[in-house]
C-alpha cells in the first residue's frame, strides 16, 4: 500500500477542549476560558492555568456562562482556530 492511499482511509482526530465562555460580545466569535492542571517542575505540586481561546459561533447561540465543548480547525481569521461544538450545560 502507499502512503497516499493509508492516509485516505484513516479518520483525521480533531483534538477537542471543554471550556466556559468568557465574552460573547463578538459577532460569530465567542472567547472559551479552558483550564488545566500542570505540574511545578520543581516543587511537584499541581497548579491551575487558563487559556482563552477565540472559537467561532455562528448563530450566537452561547452566551457567558455557557459550558461548551470546542473543536480544532482551519484558521478562520488572524486569532480564531477553534469552532463551537456543542453547549454542555449553563
Amino acid at each position: 500500500m502507499t502512503k497516499d492511499k493509508m492516509t485516505k482511509n484513516k479518520a483525521t482526530i480533531k483534538r477537542r477542549l471543554n471550556g466556559t465562555v468568557v465574552s460573547d460580545k463578538m459577532k460569530k466569535t465567542v472567547v472559551v476560558e479552558v483550564a488545566r492542571l500542570k505540574m511545578h517542575p520543581k516543587y511537584l505540586k499541581y497548579y491551575k492555568m487558563t487559556t482563552r481561546f477565540k472559537a467561532h459561533d455562528e448563530k450566537g447561540e452561547y452566551k457567558t456562562g455557557d459550558k461548551v465543548v470546542i473543536e480544532a480547525t482551519k484558521p478562520l481569521s488572524k486569532e480564531k482556530r477553534w469552532i463551537v461544538v456543542k453547549k454542555l450545560s449553563n
